[in-house]
């Protein structure tokens, strides 16, 4: 099975840390819905602006359990229950970095959050990206290690 084109359901839904630990990192209907939208919505216009070339998902659905074990936000968008999130990386593209998958829905998609995370002012490590179908905020944030805690800053060029 297949959440889009270029998604499948157990690239959607794996984790390494799910499997050690016993957990089954499934969704329910409503939540298989939103990363559904999530794929279509975010991914798939991405993938294919970037000229079609597979991209790295590192997360995507986390179901609570996993995310409590893991140490997510307890309102996490990769729990889709509102909206849903995945985190994405291009270490492998021949062509673009993450800041190009993070500069095309910044200005081409319509988006809930997009959150550069960590890496340099030139690169983010990966990009955190959701959507919401009823409502999404445009809210562009940066991940930071500061004093040993990851603080979320407003994103400035």
């Amino acid at each position: 099975m297949n959440i889009s084109e270029h998604i499948s359901y157990k690239e959607a839904t794996k984790s390494a840390t799910a499997i050690r630990h016993g957990i089954k990192n499934k969704p329910n209907d409503e939540q298989l819905k939103n990363i559904i939208l999530w794929a279509i919505n975010i991914f798939e216009p991405t993938r294919e602006a970037l000229g079609g070339h597979p991209i790295n998902i590192s997360s995507l659905f986390r179901c609570e359990k996993l995310n409590k074990l893991i140490g997510g936000a307890k309102d996490s968008q990769h729990i889709a229950l509102r909206g849903a999130a995945g985190d994405t990386d291009l270490d492998n593209h021949p062509t673009f970095e993450n800041c190009h998958f993070f500069d095309y829905i910044r200005y081409h998609l319509e988006f809930d959050q997009l959150i550069w995370e960590f890496g340099d002012k030139y690169n983010p490590a990966w990009v955190h990206s959701s959507y919401n179908i009823k409502y999404n905020r445009k809210q562009i944030l940066r991940a930071i290690f500061k004093n040993g805690k990851i603080i979320y800053q407003t994103y400035k060029d």
